[in-house]
């Protein structure tokens, strides 16, 4: 580093600011940034499909002990419910992070690689200044409740049905000698109550995975009609 270099100088705190106004400067710099922000893309998507595993694999313990024995009681099941419900969480948490930086490259893809394939202009006037200033000051653009519901649909909603079918299974054709309302009870709990609260809990599963937001996740493929892509005329 030289001597006279000052990194507290004006001209040097300002080094990039320059690359604003110079195109080709500016256009080196970005596929540099593009290439860094789907690196951590990929990072945050892997810590995702991490979560999932693990639920997938404590779902499936739970169902081959559940049923690993006539005398195995069927509220077992609901350990598997519950620790699902917290990977669901963890998730979802997750999820936000990882649309923060999906938001990031899908604006680059959209006003900058798009215009660059189909030259018809960008799609937002000012993605420039939105970039710059969630670069300055980061946000997660999509609720908890959005995220909640986004990963129901995906992997959540199916790992519950499952675990809810297995508990209906458990309950009626390996019940022995018990009554289904006899299988459901908990220890200081009846079974109807116990049913009331698995059809109350499911309904809420539902309610919560459909109901109509306004959607803020950017960039997935949801409710989309088939395209023309590469068909041949």
């Amino acid at each position: 580093m030289p001597d006279d270099f000052d990194p507290e100088d004006e001209s040097e705190r300002e080094v990039a600011q320059s690359a604003a106004a110079d195109e080709e400067r500016f256009l080196g710099l970005l596929p540099h940034y593009y290439r860094g922000e789907v690196s951590q893309l990929t990072t945050e998507l892997r810590r995702i499909d991490q979560t999932s595993d693990w639920a997938v694999a404590v779902m499936a313990a739970i169902i081959t002990l559940t049923f690993s024995g006539r005398n195995t009681p069927a509220y077992l099941l609901f350990v598997g419910i519950a620790a699902t419900c917290v990977f669901l969480v963890f998730e979802s948490r997750r999820y936000r992070t990882y649309d923060a930086w999906r938001s990031r490259v899908r604006l680059l893809e959209e006003n900058v690689f798009a215009n660059a394939f189909d030259p018809s202009g960008a799609e937002h006037e000012d993605w420039r200044t939105e970039m710059g200033d969630d670069l300055r000051r980061p946000t997660l653009k999509i609720t908890f409740r959005e995220a909640l519901s986004r990963r129901l649909k995906r992997v959540y909603g199916p790992l519950l049905t499952v675990l809810g079918v297995a508990w209906l299974v458990k309950i009626t054709l390996f019940a022995g000698e018990e009554s289904t309302i006899e299988a459901a009870a908990l220890p200081a709990l009846p079974g109807e109550y116990v049913i009331l609260g698995v059809v109350l809990f499911y309904a809420t599963v539902v309610a919560v995975a459909y109901w109509p937001t306004e959607r803020k996740a950017k960039g997935e493929f949801h409710d989309e009609e088939v395209g023309d892509w590469k068909r041949k005329k």
